[in-house]
């Protein structure tokens, strides 16, 4: 009985979307730029010094 229902929810979660990621993507390309535009003056932060 559960392979029965593994194989239908594979089934289902392989299915074809109808919609994209688009706007999701989109919005977090433009959420990049800004973080990116904003840390542009910043200094790079130092690495952790390594412990012996």
């Amino acid at each position: 009985m559960a392979a029965v229902g593994a194989g239908l929810w594979a089934m289902w979660a392989n299915r074809t979307r109808r919609t994209g990621d688009g706007p999701e993507l989109a919005g977090y390309e433009k959420f990049r730029a800004a973080m990116e535009k904003q840390g542009a003056g910043l200094p790079a932060p130092e690495e952790p010094a390594e412990s012996a």
